[in-house]
């Protein structure tokens, strides 16, 4: 007998919030493959029966989906998954919206000053410094295949372009921030959990490679503009984060 959608659904852990709780249990069936780009999701009352929540709740919850990407609604037909597992990318507990605000806040400081560096980094680079971030990035892509920890790598990366532009004061800063200059080492302190997958770290490494070969043909304006994308890319996982946590409009630092 084919089980039902609802059956799909696992038993949620219960929180402060109904509505955040039902996104990341829906969220979970995403990344793990339970749910397909363009598969339909469990109709209201099916959603409500199976949490034991009320219509409001639901809605709150599709309408989160909707926010970060993850869910469209076609009146009169049902509601359906349109993002991937590297559309939630991070799953987020409300208690962190204050740290996902000051990263977004490094974000932009970074944004500036990284973007700079890296321009830098392209006119007066070394040898030594080329061959310290082939090294990096060789290690990076060795440890996606092994499964290992890629974010003291990726930090290295970021500094290493900073030493390269000769400019000590852009690796003072980055040394000053430490994990802080990376959202990834943040967010595995329990509060926010990173996606690990293979195929969103290649994605990365995929970044650092762009500004990588800029910086290796002394292309400083197609360095900057790389590692500009980069860091907007990663603001713009951060903004999917906090469109799951719930939305807060009124919050500057969180368009």
């Amino acid at each position: 007998m084919k089980a039902s959608p609802s059956n799909l659904f696992e038993q949620p852990r219960r929180s402060r919030s109904l509505a955040h709780e039902v996104v990341l249990d829906i969220g979970e069936k995403i990344r793990s493959g339970v749910y397909q780009p363009g598969s339909k999701l469990p109709t209201e009352v099916e959603i409500m029966r199976h949490y034991g929540v009320s219509r409001t709740v639901v809605r709150e919850a599709i309408s989160r989906l909707q926010a970060a990407g993850i869910a469209q609604t076609r009146h009169g037909v049902g509601t359906f998954i349109v993002g991937n597992r590297e559309s939630i990318g991070f799953k987020v507990d409300p208690d962190a919206l204050v740290m996902i605000r000051e990263l977004m806040a490094v974000l932009e400081m970074r944004a500036s000053l990284e973007t700079e560096a890296a321009g830098l980094a392209a006119m007066r680079r070394s040898e030594q410094d080329l061959e310290a971030m082939r090294q990096t990035l060789d290690q990076f892509w060795a440890s996606i295949e092994q499964g290992g920890d890629t974010v003291e790598l990726d930090v290295q990366f970021h500094k290493q372009i900073a030493m390269a532009s000769a400019n000590h004061y852009f690796s003072d800063v980055l040394d000053h921030l430490g994990n802080m200059v990376m959202p990834r080492a943040r967010v595995g302190s329990g509060k926010l959990i990173r996606d690990t997958s293979a195929e969103y770290l290649r994605k990365i490494c995929g970044e650092h490679e762009t500004i990588y070969s800029a910086i290796l043909r002394k292309d400083s304006r197609m360095a900057r503009a790389a590692m500009h994308l980069h860091l907007g890319n990663s603001r713009e996982r951060l903004r999917n984060a906090h469109n799951l946590a719930g939305s807060h409009d009124d919050d500057p630092m969180l368009p």
